[in-house]
């Protein structure tokens, strides 16, 4: 073995594979092995970058070469690195010829293939090696670089851990960073300031008065009003929780956390918000059909029906707000659209073929004997005529019997005298049957059955009369059948106002002697019809939107809430009522309803066996609504305490002509039950419960609107 100087002592040997290093029996060595390197010396100063003077010509400059693969062959060798650790008494060269032994810092790995020889048996039994920090020399050395290379990952972790706390530490009592409330940017911020930031930044956008689209209709929509607002506590304890996944952090480094402001909520005025937008977006769906002005007929357009969905409009409404939206951008509304049956070409088929022929020329009524003769004017079968579309696509022509006997007038005198239907009669708070009266000359509806074939024929044209018994439509046996013979319900409410009272006046005109047969649901919207200008309506006070304005047809709600009283204590059933979103406190509390033409109706059926007529009485002061039938039930009305009451809200609107100052109200809930008695006993028979809520009026006070802006020097 050849000497070294002293400054190559520090030498950590790799043996080659199949050798020990020790002199065989036959005293003489083993012969490197040539594909190893790893047997070279290897020396600090060769680590710090010196030349070696051990290494081979062949593998200078190479590096060490890669170990023989032992039993952990999968490993990535690419990553293990020798132990380069001094023993701390390196044996002399004296010591170890001595003993034969290897010196303490040579560290030899043998492979999994290396035989045991006896005399390293008989070395192992007779004297343990000495505890030390290398490995055996005779194990593989996977195991504990494999150990080595898991610290650094560990210590990796590590680092990340204590960066996680102290970024958790650093943030605590903030709100979390990167964090977005509708566009607001609150991250990093004391909890106070992050609220300030909202009701600065936030607040206003939410409270203004936004507009809201639905198909080609653009209207106002106030969250205020409809009992929104941006709740900034509620909103603050959502978003300042810090976020204790890694991952969420690290995310918050590259991108916002978006929080969504909390809202609170007026369930009922949001509703009746939504249901004046409805008022103005809903409409049946119009049917191409032919209208007549005088004598002279057109066609009208068609027009698909369309109907808000009110469900969908308040979502489109809070994600809107949710968002921090521009008020000046409208709000997309849904609407579902229903399409209509008779387009205008066949209105125009009819018209051609059908009303323009008809309009031509008047139809002689004659007697077949040279009798009295009559005529049906061209402008009574005008009056007549009716078109009636059909699912199929078809609109069909008919004769209104009703409509042609008062277009017609006396002129059917001629040939007899008309009948008399039986009708009810109210005196002095009894109600009693004028009987019926059977008439002779011409059917109305006969004569209409006749028409209508000759219509399409050309002038001249007429029918021959046939002459009969007229008999009434009602009879005073079927009016007698019908038990209506006592007051079973009334109410009277006070009117406050003219305009309304006008209006009241001539519904009530239109619903007196009105009966309603077992069983039929009565329609205040329906059985009136149209309430416009037309009919005798005025303008009075409505509300609209959530504040109070001006329509025709206001004070109708007035006499709905009347009939609707009539109805609670008749003991008939409530089909369909509203009440007022706000509480109007002339009338009874939980016990009152509106009506908006089209929109929101009253309506009831009559549950019993026998028939109801309506009797109403109307005064400059008062409106009186009374039931009369077959009494059934002794009724009383129990009101409940008012819970949940709620504090207006204040708003200042710009006194622009037509701002409203409204001095607000309290809202609350109240429970109404009705109990039903048993006419002779008293004892009860059952109870209904009506609830009713009532949103809170807002407080509006005009201001004098915002000056515009001063004109600068030379602008």
């Amino acid at each position: 073995m050849p000497q070294h100087s002293p400054a190559h002592e520090e030498t950590v040997r790799m043996r080659p594979d199949g050798a020990d290093g020790r002199p065989a029996p036959d005293g003489s060595r083993p012969a490197p092995a040539e594909d190893v390197d790893d047997t070279r010396p290897v020396t600090r100063d060769w680590l710090m970058g010196a030349p070696d003077p051990l290494v081979p010509d062949h593998a200078a400059g190479a590096g060490p070469a890669p170990l023989p693969a032992g039993p952990d062959d999968d490993d990535d060798r690419s990553t293990q690195a020798l132990d380069l650790s001094e023993p701390e008494h390196p044996a002399t060269p004296a010591e170890t010829a001595a003993t034969g032994a290897v010196p303490a810092t040579v560290a030899e790995v043998a492979p999994a293939t290396d035989p045991v020889r006896p005399e390293d048996e008989t070395a192992a039994s007779e004297t343990p090696p000495p505890p030390s920090d290398e490995p055996p020399a005779d194990g593989p050395r996977g195991p504990r670089w494999r150990r080595r290379a898991v610290l650094v990952p560990a210590g990796a972790v590590a680092v990340l851990a204590a960066a996680y706390g102290v970024d958790l530490l650093a943030s605590s009592g903030s709100i979390p960073r990167s964090t977005v409330v509708a566009g607001v940017d609150i991250g990093g911020l004391s909890p106070a300031a992050a609220a300030e930031a909202l009701e600065e930044e936030l607040a206003p956008r939410v409270s203004a008065e936004h507009q809201v689209r639905a198909d080609d209709v653009t209207a106002p929509f106030s969250p205020l009003t409809a009992g929104i607002s941006l709740d900034v506590d509620a909103t603050i304890d959502a978003a300042d929780d810090q976020p204790l996944n890694p991952w969420t952090r690290v995310a918050s480094l590259f991108g916002d956390r978006e929080v969504l402001p909390t809202f609170t909520g007026e369930e009922t005025a949001l509703n009746a918000g939504i249901d004046t937008i409805a008022a103005q977006v809903d409409r049946a769906p119009v049917d191409a059909s032919i209208t007549i002005e005088g004598t002279t007929p057109s066609v009208t357009e068609p027009a698909d029906g369309r109907t808000l969905d009110r469900e969908g409009a308040r979502e489109a409404v809070f994600e809107a707000l949710q968002s921090g939206a521009d008020p000046s951008t409208p709000i997309d509304l849904p609407v579902e659209v229903t399409p209509v049956h008779v387009d205008r070409a066949e209105a125009q088929r009819v018209l051609e073929e059908t009303v323009t022929p008809a309009l031509s020329a008047p139809v002689a009524i004659v007697s077949p004997d040279g009798g009295p003769t009559a005529e049906v004017s061209v402008a009574a079968i005008a009056a007549s005529l009716t078109f009636t579309p059909q699912e199929s696509g078809e609109l069909t022509v008919g004769i209104d019997a009703p409509a042609l006997q008062t277009a017609l007038g006396e002129e059917l005198q001629a040939f007899g005298t008309p009948a008399q239907d039986a009708r009810f009669e109210v005196s002095g708070g009894t109600v009693s049957v004028v009987p019926s009266v059977d008439g002779t000359g011409i059917d109305p509806a006969h004569l209409a059955e006749q028409l209508l074939p000759v219509l399409t024929q050309s002038a001249p044209r007429s029918v021959e009369a046939e002459l009969g018994p007229v008999p009434a439509e009602f009879t005073t046996e079927e009016a007698e059948a019908l038990g209506i013979r006592e007051e079973i319900g009334s109410f009277t409410t006070n009117i406050g106002n003219p305009a309304s009272g006008t209006n009241i006046r001539v519904v009530a005109a239109e619903v007196d002697g009105a009966i309603v047969m077992p069983g039929e649901t009565f329609s205040l919207n329906t059985f009136t019809g149209p309430r416009g200008t037309a009919q005798g309506y005025v303008p009075a006070g409505v509300i609209s939107g959530g504040q109070f304005t001006q329509a025709v047809g206001g004070g109708i709600s007035q006499f709905a809430t009347t009939m609707f009283n009539a109805v609670f204590f008749s003991g008939l059933e409530d089909v369909y009522h509203k009440p007022h979103s706000y509480y109007i406190s002339r009338y009874p509390a939980g016990r009152e309803a509106t009506v908006y033409e089209g929109q929101i109706d009253l309506q009831w059926r009559n549950d019993s066996d026998t028939g109801v007529y309506i009797d109403t009485a109307w005064t400059p002061s008062t409106i009186t609504v009374t039931f009369y039938g077959t009494k059934r039930y002794e009724i009383e009305s129990i009101s409940g305490p008012r819970t949940n009451v709620r504090e207006p809200v204040v708003q200042e609107k710009p006194d622009d002509g037509n701002c409203r100052p409204q001095s607000g109200s309290q809202g609350f809930d109240i429970t109404v039950t009705r109990v039903f008695r048993n006419l002779t006993s008293g004892a009860e028979i059952k109870r209904e419960n009506f609830h009713t809520h009532y949103a809170a009026e807002p407080i509006i006070r005009c201001v004098p609107p915002a000056a515009p802006p001063a004109t600068p020097p030379g602008g």
